[in-house]
């Protein structure tokens, strides 16, 4: 593991310092070191209730019934979140020392504050996810795409007319959640069955995977070791964006690669939001539909120190970049997919609030499992991604790093939250009162970009001229 021989002392205790301690266990570090003779890490992490975090982070704000109360999600995944962000700070600098210049749980809300969105139950923030109940519990499934939406009469056979999500709800009813999703990824349409118990999924591939969020296997010794490493960021969307964005600020020089076919799709959205995600990353485009742009993407990865990826195995694969043959060779390769890379689940597709109603995190209320946050599972892989990147360049071995992002959220959920109740105060704010003491629930609140985003292929020509030969 990338962190062998390092023992880790964590400052803190509560819900994000067990998590720290878990995360950097994971990693390979020692939490505990006896004789004093291993390298130490020191991780600072303030010792706050899980539920502070959850209504400081903006995501309570989102979660609930418009017009109706703020809720509190299952978990602690307000918590992890800003003990994934600790690590990363740990990681940087070396002396446990707060990074002031790093965002906190606060991630969990800024995109919906950049597009401007709130609470929107039973619909996630976004609109494009509900969960329905099933013959056996509830179907979460997404249909952000257009092409969902003509997918439609294959999935329930028949014609969805007028109302789509009211004959979905119609099909899904007589189903087992199980079997409705498996016939929704047999399509491509992003659908999971909602684990009853938060963090506890049922499913093969959880069991096979071996309740490990992020699996990591250690290739050959690093063909590069730069001051400033170079990260190649093939990843679109949030949770690899964020991931890049992270690593952005730590100093490495991120190279983002688009397709000059099929663009980022983030690009359509909020620009604000964009931005956030990609100032500051040099930008190229190339035509993954030609021999010459396969081949040049293979190049650029060559010259990676890290890799970034958010495909699933088969795509990439289908272009002959292999990602096992890559780490093998010197570079360290970094995956977030839905369901992780490994396990019988490995090409199945996944959008943050269907990937979290996978893991759990839902409430159920009046009978409906309420989406939690917003894409909750983007955000927290997102940030551990990031720190589990840190610690593989920290190494002096190559590593491929398989990260899920249901089981990286569906770790965080397992901790139990503290008695609560949420109130109104005198002045019409919603507070979460817990048995010794009583928090506001704060609005998300966005960071800004400080300067645009590159546009698609802005920087291929200088990009190549440096890093691809001849």
């Amino acid at each position: 593991m990338p962190l062998s021989g390092i023992a880790a002392r964590i400052h803190g205790d509560g819900p994000a310092a067990t998590h720290a301690r878990r995360l950097l266990r994971e990693f390979g570090a020692a939490t505990a070191d006896p004789d004093g003779s291993a390298p130490e890490l020191s991780v600072a992490v303030d010792s706050f209730p899980a539920v502070r975090d959850w209504a400081q982070s903006g995501a309570m704000a989102l979660t609930g019934r418009a017009g109706g109360p703020p809720l509190v999600a299952p978990g602690t995944s307000a918590a992890a979140t800003r003990a994934a962000l600790a690590v990363f700070a740990a990681l940087r600098h070396g002396d446990g020392a707060v990074d002031s210049a790093l965002p906190g749980a606060e991630v969990l809300g800024e995109r919906a504050a950049l597009f401007g969105r709130g609470r929107n139950a039973p619909w996630s923030v976004g609109g494009a996810f509900r969960a329905l109940p099933a013959a056996d519990g509830h179907l979460g499934i997404s249909l952000p795409r257009p092409d969902d939406l003509t997918l439609l009469p294959a999935l329930i056979e028949g014609e969805p007319g007028r109302y789509p999500w009211r004959a979905v709800a119609e099909w899904a009813r007589t189903r087992p959640a199980a079997d409705a999703a498996a016939r929704a990824q047999l399509l491509g349409i992003a659908a999971a069955a909602v684990a009853d118990l938060p963090g506890r999924p049922r499913d093969e591939q959880f069991r096979q995977r071996g309740e490990r969020a992020i699996i990591m296997r250690r290739g050959g010794f690093r063909r590069h070791r730069r001051p400033t490493p170079l990260v190649v960021d093939l990843t679109s969307l949030w949770a690899g964006p964020l991931c890049a964005h992270l690593l952005g600020m730590t100093g490495a020089r991120i190279v983002k690669v688009e397709s000059t076919r099929r663009p980022d799709g983030s690009r359509a959205g909020s620009r604000d939001f964009y931005d956030l995600m990609h100032a500051g990353h040099a930008c190229v485009g190339l035509d993954l539909t030609t021999t010459d742009g396969v081949g040049t993407l293979a190049q650029l990865i060559d010259s990676a120190d890290l890799v970034l990826e958010a495909s699933r195995p088969r795509a990439l694969r289908g272009l002959g970049i292999d990602a096992e043959a890559t780490v093998d060779s010197g570079t360290s390769w970094l995956s977030i997919t839905a369901y992780g890379r490994a396990g019988p689940w490995s090409d199945r597709v996944g959008f943050g609030d269907d990937v979290a109603a996978a893991a759990g995190a839902v409430i159920i209320d009046e009978g409906e499992a309420l989406p939690c946050g917003d894409a909750l599972a983007d955000p927290v892989a997102g940030v551990h991604a990031a720190a589990a990147a840190v610690a593989v360049l920290a190494s002096d071995r190559a590593f491929l790093v398989d990260v899920s992002m249901r089981d990286v959220l569906a770790a965080a959920l397992r901790d139990p939250v503290e008695a609560h109740e949420v109130v109104r105060g005198p002045d019409g704010h919603w507070r979460v009162r817990t048995a010794r003491a009583e928090f506001p629930v704060a609005a998300p609140c966005p960071r800004r970009a400080a300067s645009a985003a590159a546009d698609l292929g802005a920087d291929t020509t200088a990009v190549l001229s440096r890093w691809v030969g001849g």
